[in-house]
């Protein structure tokens, strides 16, 4: 068995990291000694992030970053690079949603899920790869119950967790050989402003209410947990017991895990309810 992976003046860059879960991983990384590098679409935001992780004593710069962007992502990670030594650990965090039928959804929302969390993921990889090849490094990847399982009302949103599934399983049999490991994060049910920002069929915010399934976990919990997966050098790591639940239901009983998933998140009039916070 490997030894366990350690992260004292480790670079650990985090995208979407001023706020919710990435924000608790930058704390969590930084309590263990790394050298934590925020990028985030947000400039206030990350600002105040900056400040707060610094008052707890964590050593962190920002950098302002739209993932969409292959050119600004190089950017980003070449002032990283600069401004404190290669990369060794890339966690993408960034994400969309949205809440919306499949019937009623316009291809524009597909393409702007699948922009931030399929090719913002593909986009910051690449540009972090030199670093991460010396380093022998490890890439995280937030995905979601929504990657392993079928999802009412976010088709477009579970189609981008699968691409990652496919992207990254196929990329570290491929990176391997060079040292660098790959490991999938699946949260479930998360209290954070993700679900704020869902997406309705238009592009325009859903502004609906919450569905919940099971009790939520804190953004801190689950940076806890993707620590110790990291430490432990899991490959994958799915949280909470109802996404367990959700993972093997989904395969030995895909029938009955379909039904139990529709009469939780199905609204009453036939809509997808509200987002779940699932991330």
């Amino acid at each position: 068995m490997s030894a366990d992976r350690r992260f004292d003046g480790e670079v650990v860059a985090i995208t979407s990291g001023a706020g919710g879960i990435g924000r608790a991983l930058a704390e969590r990384f930084g309590r263990a000694g790394a050298r934590v590098a925020l990028l985030d679409i947000n400039p206030g935001a990350l600002d105040a992030a900056r400040t707060d992780l610094a008052d707890a004593g964590v050593e962190v710069i920002t950098e302002r970053c739209d993932v969409t962007d292959p050119d600004d992502c190089r950017r980003a990670m070449g002032e990283i690079t600069e401004r404190l030594g290669d990369i060794g650990v890339l966690i993408n965090n960034a994400g969309a949603v949205h809440r919306s039928g499949f019937v009623d959804t316009d291809i524009a929302v597909y393409r702007r899920v699948m922009d931030v969390n399929f090719f913002g993921a593909l986009h910051c990889t690449k540009a972090a790869l030199p670093g991460l090849l010396k380093r022998r490094g490890l890439i995280i990847v937030t995905s979601s119950i929504a990657g392993l399982a079928p999802l009412y009302g976010r088709t477009g949103y579970a189609a981008s967790k699968h691409a990652l599934h496919g992207l990254f399983e196929s990329a570290r049999s491929e990176l391997a050989p060079a040292g660098v490991e790959v490991m999938m994060v699946c949260p479930s049910f998360t209290a954070s402003g993700f679900e704020q920002a869902a997406l309705g069929a238009d592009g325009k915010p859903a502004g609906t209410s919450r569905s919940l399934v099971g009790k939520l976990a804190t953004p801190e919990s689950v940076a806890d947990a993707v620590y110790r997966g990291a430490v432990a050098r899991r490959r994958i790591l799915v949280l909470t017991g109802v996404g367990k639940i959700a993972y093997f239901l989904s395969r030995l009983a895909p029938a009955t895990y379909e039904r139990l998933m529709l009469k939780n998140l199905r609204g009453a009039d036939g809509t997808a309810a509200a987002d779940s916070g699932i991330r």
